[in-house]
């Protein structure tokens, strides 16, 4: 009997150790996973962000709002673009005609260090005078303490409006 009553509480120990806490990450060096505040604002910033990378001209300064593991579903282009290299060629090309983009309408979705920016924008085009107007998804997440976006989806409304 008296092996048994230090067995027990022994394996209860073991076994609450193989137990991960909510909130909690488990695996090599487990430690607690702490979610970063943003707000919808600060989500609206994000895009004003890359909106701004767009008006500087510079495909890199848009391509460093990328995540390393992204995507990128653009809106004239059939090629989704994985690499840095991909995303680089796009808009460097897309930059060409000067665009400018405003949020007409958008949903935001906040989780624990990711953020789905989502709805429909309208993109001026300056050198050539176009208007388009587009269905947007970003998908943003914190990676190295800063907001990258991982997914990237713009597409052309396919009705005129």
């Amino acid at each position: 009997m008296y092996r048994l009553a230090r067995i027990v509480p022994l394996a209860c120990l073991a076994l609450a150790g193989c137990v991960s806490a909510p909130g909690r990450i488990s695996g090599e060096g487990s430690h607690e996973e702490s979610c970063a505040a943003i707000t919808e604002g600060q989500v609206a910033a994000l895009f004003d962000q890359w909106n701004a990378a767009l008006a500087s001209g510079d495909a890199d300064d848009v391509v460093k709002l990328y995540a390393p593991h992204s995507i990128l579903l653009p809106t004239v282009s059939n090629q989704p673009r994985f690499s840095v290299a991909e995303k680089r060629d796009y808009f460097v090309h897309f930059l060409e005609d000067q665009p400018r983009g405003s949020i007409d309408r958008r949903f935001v979705e906040i989780g624990c260090n990711s953020v789905v920016d989502a709805g429909l924008y309208t993109f001026r085009f300056e050198r050539t005078g176009a208007v388009v107007h587009a269905r947007y998804s970003f998908t943003w997440k914190l990676v190295d303490r800063r907001w990258r976006i991982t997914s990237h989806h713009s597409s052309a409304m396919p009705e005129k409006s």
